[in-house]
């Protein structure tokens, strides 16, 4: 099964004072041609001033998906803890509807002591985490298949992270995409043990859709570079993180444009 490459933007919800930088930022993502727009899953800020700006995610994705007419759009990723999976499940069918069926489900365990702390949810053990990820999972399913309306289509559901004895083979079993914070050599290793976990539960791997962050430090040929890497290696779907208050999209714009001039 063969992917499209595309190409994400993870537009982070801290250091704007104003919610319209925001709004702003999204208009010109699509503008600019990027595939996904994705935002995170936190209440505080996870660089600069940690009392700086922040604002709530799944509020700001049906706004998204009411502002949007093209993109993709989704959390990067859904912090499994925060609502139980039939509340979870109900709200992703919603902002489905909303969008027009543009929703990708993105989750994870959850790793963020402040906003454990501060919000009044058991922080436990990254194991726990992960084992409650694995108990919700089917229960999302579960709900997404009962609720009336429908979701207008299979709700793409994304995991991220890449341990190798749990995250990897929830992807296995659970995952349409799989989001790692990986370099080539690491990504290489990963990609082989989640087919082993495939093998084991009887999935083929290429299935699962392959999606990598994207650094960018300001050498555009050192980003490029890492680009053509990565994707010789299968994965498709590229994500390069911006932060308010400017929400620069210089490696953005670059990243669509490497991505048309694969396809011209």
């Amino acid at each position: 099964m063969s992917h499209p490459i595309r190409i994400g933007v993870q537009l982070q919800p801290q250091h704007s004072p104003e919610y319209s930088l925001i709004r702003d930022a999204v208009m010109r993502a699509e503008d600019a041609g990027v595939d996904i727009v994705f935002n995170w899953d936190h209440f505080f800020p996870l660089s600069g001033d940690p009392d700086g700006a922040h604002f709530e995610c799944w509020t700001m994705l049906g706004a998204w998906a009411e502002q949007t007419s093209r993109v993709e759009l989704g959390a990067l990723v859904t912090c499994n803890s925060y609502r139980n999976p039939e509340l979870l499940a109900d709200m992703a069918r919603t902002v489905d509807h909303i969008s027009g069926g543009r929703l990708i489900l993105g989750i994870g365990s959850g790793w963020f002591q402040r906003d454990y702390t501060e919000y009044g949810y058991d922080f436990g053990t990254k194991g726990s985490r992960l084992d409650a990820l694995g108990a919700s999972l089917p229960r999302l399913t579960e709900r997404l298949a009962k609720l009336n309306p429908a979701p207008t289509r299979h709700i793409p559901l994304l995991i991220g992270g890449s341990g190798e004895k749990k995250t990897l083979r929830l992807i296995a079993e659970h995952a349409d995409l799989w989001h790692g914070f990986v370099d080539v050599e690491s990504y290489r290793h990963k990609s082989g043990v989640l087919a082993r976990h495939c093998a084991d539960v009887g999935r083929d791997p290429a299935e699962i859709e392959r999606s990598a962050e994207v650094r960018f430090d300001g050498d555009v040929g050192a980003m490029l570079r890492f680009a053509d890497d990565i994707t010789a290696e299968g994965v498709t779907l590229l994500t390069v993180a911006t932060g308010g208050p400017d929400y620069d999209l210089t490696a953005v714009r670059e990243l669509v444009r490497w991505r048309d001039s694969r396809t011209a």
